[in-house]
C-alpha cells in the first residue's frame, strides 16, 4: 500500500492544518493503514515499532472522534512509561492545536497526584496514563470512565514485559463493554494475542515493520545545541570542513524556506526544495545542485525522493526526523560511489530520546561532537590554503608573480619608510586576504569602525549597523528600516554588506546628517539598532 497524503484521509481542516505545521507531508505506512479503520470505529491490532508514526496513527482519529461539547473522558490511552505518556500528550496537543474545546491530560507516577487531581477538574476528554497511576485515580474516583468511547493500548508488549498484565485486565474489565479497542505492539507474542482475543471484536491486523536498512561508509555525528544556535553551527561546520556540496533536511516546508533565506543572507549558495514548488522549479534546482552551482540544498523528506547525486559530501539533519527510516534514507544520500560520507544531526532537549531510538534501529554508532569554534574554522582555512600553496610551489612557475611582489615591496617602502616591509609580511597579508574572504570577514571590535571609507562609491557614505547574519537579517530589512524612518528613498540606498555580527550600508552623502540624527530611532525585525559612521578617523 502506498503512503497516503493527509488530504486523502478525510480529516478535518483543523487537523490538516496542524499536521502540515508539524511537518508531515504524507502519512506513514502505519498511519495510512490505521487511520481509516479507526475512524470507522473498527478495533485494530497495529504491529509497529517506535519511530513509525504510530502515535498519530491512533492520536489523529482519537482527536477527530472526540465531542468537544462533552466534558467526560472519551478516550483512554494506556502506555508503559511516564516519558512515553508525556511524549504522546505533547504530540496530541500539537495535532489538536486548532480544535477548540479539546483537552488532553497525561497522568503518571512520580508526579504529585494532587496536581493531577486539580488538572482533572478541568474536564479533559483524552487521558494518557500509565497503568499504576491510572488505577490509583480510578480507586479514588478522580477518573471516571463510564462514558469512554475508545481505549488504546500503546506498546502493549512493553507493558506486559513490565508486569502490567493484571492492571490492564482490571482496567479493561471496569470500562464500558461497548467501546472501541485499539492495540499497538512491536511483537505479536502469545500474550498479546490473548489480550486481543479477550478484549477486541473482529480486530483488523495492520503491520508496519521496519525494513532492514544499513548505513555503510557513513561517519555519523550528533551535536547537542539550542534551537537558536542551529544556523550558526551549521555554517561553522560547513566552513571548517570545507564542504562544497551539502544536503540539509528540515521537517517542514516553512523551516526549509526560513533556513534557505538565512543561509543566503550569510553568503552561501543555497536553495530550497519542497512540496509547494512546481515540478519545473524542482527540476531547475536539482540541475543546479548536480552541476555544483548550488553549495547547499535544503529539503523536506518527500521532496528529496529521487535525489541521486554521487558527490554529496555531507548530510545535515537540521531537524531530527520523525521516522527512523527517514533518517536512513536521508544519510544514505552521502557516501555514494565508494566514497565515505558524513552525517550531522542536531539534537535539542527531549529529542535525545529519538536519537537513541535511531541508534537502536540503525545498529550504528552516532558520535557526539562539539561545534567548531571560530579559531577552528580559521585554522582549517589556513591549512587548506597552505596545502594549495604547497602544490603551487611544487609546480614552480612563479616568475610572473615574483615581479608583483617586488613592486609591492617597493611601493610600501616608499609609502612607509619607518616600517620596512619584508616578503614574509607580504605573504602573511596575502594569506589573510584568502582566509578571511578578501579581508572582509576579519573584523575585530576595534577594526569594524575603521572599515575603509573608500569602500563606498563616490558621493556615498558607509554606515555601520550593529546587526548581522546571526540576527537573520537580509538587505531588504535594512532598506525598510532606513526608508521608513527617514526621507531617504529605498531605491537610493547603495551597497549593503552583511557580516556575522554587523553590517555596512552605503547611503548618499546628503542624507547622512538626517539618518545619523540623535532624534532618529531605527528598528530591524523588532530590535533597536545602532547606526553610525563606519570610519571615525
Amino acid at each position: 500500500m502506498k503512503n497516503l497524503a493527509f488530504t486523502e484521509l478525510n480529516l478535518s481542516s483543523e487537523i490538516e492544518r496542524a499536521v502540515a505545521e508539524m511537518g508531515f507531508e504524507e502519512a506513514t505506512p502505519i498511519q495510512s493503514q490505521s487511520i481509516p479503520y479507526i475512524m470507522d470505529g473498527r478495533d485494530i491490532i497495529g504491529q509497529a515499532q517506535t519511530g513509525t508514526g504510530k502515535t498519530c496513527a491512533f492520536g489523529i482519529p482519537a482527536i477527530e472522534m472526540v465531542n468537544p461539547k462533552n466534558e467526560s473522558i472519551q478516550t483512554l490511552i494506556l502506555c508503559p512509561t511516564r516519558e512515553l505518556a508525556i511524549q504522546i500528550s505533547e504530540e496530541l496537543k500539537n495535532v489538536s492545536k486548532y480544535k477548540k474545546g479539546i483537552k488532553i491530560l497525561p497522568v503518571y507516577g512520580g508526579q504529585p497526584i494532587e496536581r493531577q487531581i486539580a488538572a482533572l477538574k478541568k474536564r479533559p476528554q483524552i487521558i494518557i496514563g500509565t497503568p499504576g497511576r491510572l488505577m490509583d485515580h480510578m480507586r479514588r474516583r478522580t477518573i471516571k470512565l463510564m462514558d469512554l468511547k475508545m481505549v488504546v493500548l500503546d506498546e502493549a508488549d512493553e507493558m506486559l514485559n513490565m508486569g502490567f498484565r493484571e492492571d490492564i485486565d482490571e482496567i479493561l474489565e471496569k470500562i464500558p463493554v461497548d467501546r472501541q479497542t485499539v492495540l499497538f505492539s512491536a511483537t505479536m507474542s502469545k500474550e498479546i494475542m490473548d489480550l486481543t482475543s479477550k478484549y477486541q471484536k473482529d480486530a483488523i491486523l495492520v503491520k508496519s515493520v521496519h525494513k532492514e536498512l544499513t548505513v555503510p561508509r557513513i561517519e555519523q555525528y550528533y551535536l547537542e545545541i539550542r534551537e537558536s544556535a542551529k544556523l550558526d553551527v551549521l555554517s561553522r561546520i560547513i566552513d571548517k570542513e570545507g564542504i562544497k556540496l551539502a544536503l540539509v533536511f528540515c521537517n517542514t516546508k516553512k523551516r526549509v524556506d526560513e533556513l534557505t533565506s538565512g543561509l543566503q543572507s550569510s553568503g552561501y549558495m543555497a536553495e530550497a526544495l519542497h512540496g509547494d514548488m512546481k515540478q519545473s522549479q524542482r527540476d531547475r534546482v536539482m540541475s543546479r545542485f548536480r552541476s555544483g552551482a548550488i553549495e547547499i540544498l535544503v529539503a523536506t523528506d518527500v521532496a528529496a525522493r529521487g535525489i541521486d547525486v554521487d558527490d554529496v559530501e555531507a548530510v545535515f539533519n537540521y531537524d531530527i526526523p520523525n521516522d527512523e527510516e527517514y533518517y536512513v534514507h536521508r544519510i544514505g544520500r552521502t557516501g555514494r560511489a565508494g566514497k565515505t560520507g558524513r552525517a550531522f544531526t542536531f539534537v535539542s532537549g527531549r529529542e535525545f530520546y529519538r536519537l537513541k531510538d535511531i541508534q537502536r534501529y540503525t545498529k550504528s554508532k552516532i558520535t557526539l561532537m562539539s561545534p567548531p569554534s571560530l579559531s577552528d574554522i580559521e585554522e582549517s582555512k589556513v591549512n587548506n590554503v597552505i596545502s594549495d600553496l604547497k602544490a603551487v610551489l611544487a609546480r614552480n612557475n612563479l616568475s610572473k608573480y615574483v615581479s608583483y611582489i617586488e613592486k609591492i615591496l617597493e611601493d610600501t617602502h616608499v609609502d612607509n619608510k619607518e616600517n620596512y616591509t619584508t616578503t614574509i609580511d607580504v605573504a602573511a597579508a596575502l594569506l589573510k586576504l584568502v582566509v578571511t574572504d578578501n579581508g572582509k570577514n576579519d573584523f575585530t571590535d576595534s577594526d569594524k569602525l575603521d572599515y575603509k571609507e573608500t569602500g563606498a562609491e563616490k558621493g556615498m557614505a558607509r554606515l555601520f549597523i550593529n546587526m548581522g547574519s546571526r540576527d537573520r537579517i537580509q538587505p531588504r530589512h535594512i532598506v525598510e528600516a532606513i526608508a521608513s524612518k527617514s526621507s531617504l528613498p529605498g531605491k537610493k540606498i547603495g551597497a549593503i554588506d552583511i557580516f556575522d555580527k554587523f553590517s555596512f550600508v552605503d547611503i548618499p552623502l546628503e542624507y547622512v546628517q538626517e539618518v545619523l540624527s540623535p532624534k532618529m530611532s531605527f528598528r530591524i525585525k523588532g530590535k533597536k539598532v545602532s547606526i553610525e559612521k563606519a570610519n571615525r578617523k
